[in-house]
């Protein structure tokens, strides 16, 4: 098999960082694709992929990698910064915290919360992202896999968190990723809607200045019964530990929950931004 020579940028993303140092350690040692990939236990044809940047690696292959190649620790870093690069900053710290939390409320703009988000959904929104040349392909796989990775470990642990969420109506009146998506993304809605311990509200458009909230936010209820509120930048994350502050947001979410529709109507609202989808 004859490998390409073009050599891809490696200082454009991390995730071509670590197939351009796979692919030398590979050579140096004057192993093919097909060896590198009998030893790491995948296929070559993801060796070629990983090279190249296309694809982003799990990390039981970064570790099986440094073990391989006795590199003693390089590709689980390599490894790591792929995945912090694919995040939003500060974003990491948030859902360690929402994995452990007892209850989650949360207030969404314009987007379906990433927690009831289909992988449909969530493809379109990465999509558009590296249309734009906001991310690689590489990240956008990676963020879709953590989106997955995060549902479950949130929605599907024995034990879930109480979760109350609130969406502005434009989260179910911006088609994203055309009408199929979104007939699938409403459908999951209601199936979430149905279980004991998430209640769904929608916050009409008609709330207009007597919504509280102009930017999403979401606060967390840890064990210790302590309370923590994440808010998002265009470019970073933010945790918020400080007592009146997030006491100030508990009572604003109080009073969104108080104005807008309940579960009923609100569901009705969902199936009506269904039906016009026809």
């Amino acid at each position: 098999m004859v490998e390409l020579t073009r050599e891809p940028d490696a200082t454009s993303s991390p995730a071509l960082r670590f197939g351009a140092e796979l692919r030398r350690q590979r050579r140096s040692r004057g192993w093919s694709q097909i060896k590198l990939a009998h030893l790491l236990g995948c296929s070559h044809g993801w060796i070629s992929l990983i090279e190249r940047g296309k694809r982003t690696c799990d990390p039981h292959l970064a570790v099986k990698a440094d073990e391989v190649f006795d590199t003693g620790g390089t590709f689980v870093e390599l490894y790591r910064r792929i995945k912090t690069a694919a995040l939003l900053e500060g974003f990491e710290e948030f859902t360690d915290c929402e994995t452990r939390c007892r209850r989650l409320r949360t207030f969404e703009l314009g987007v379906i919360p990433g927690l009831f988000q289909t992988q449909r959904y969530a493809a379109a929104m990465e999509a558009a992202a590296v249309e734009r040349g906001s991310i690689t392909q590489a990240q956008a796989d990676e963020r879709v896999s953590y989106l997955a990775a995060r549902q479950r470990r949130v929605l599907e642990q024995q034990r879930p968190p109480v979760i109350h969420a609130v969406m502005c109506e434009s989260c179910l009146r911006r088609p994203v990723g055309g009408p199929e998506v979104m007939a699938e993304q409403f459908d999951h809605l209601e199936a979430l809607a149905r279980r004991p311990h998430i209640t769904i509200q929608v916050a009409p458009f008609s709330l207009a200045e007597q919504r509280p909230f102009l930017l999403p936010v979401v606060l967390l209820t840890l064990p210790d019964h302590s309370v923590v509120a994440y808010a998002e930048s265009q470019l970073r994350g933010h945790l918020e530990r400080g007592r009146n502050a997030v006491a100030a947001l508990e009572r604003d979410y109080d009073q969104l929950q108080v104005e807008a529709p309940s579960k009923t109507a609100s569901l009705a609202k969902i199936r009506a931004a269904r039906k016009d989808l026809e």
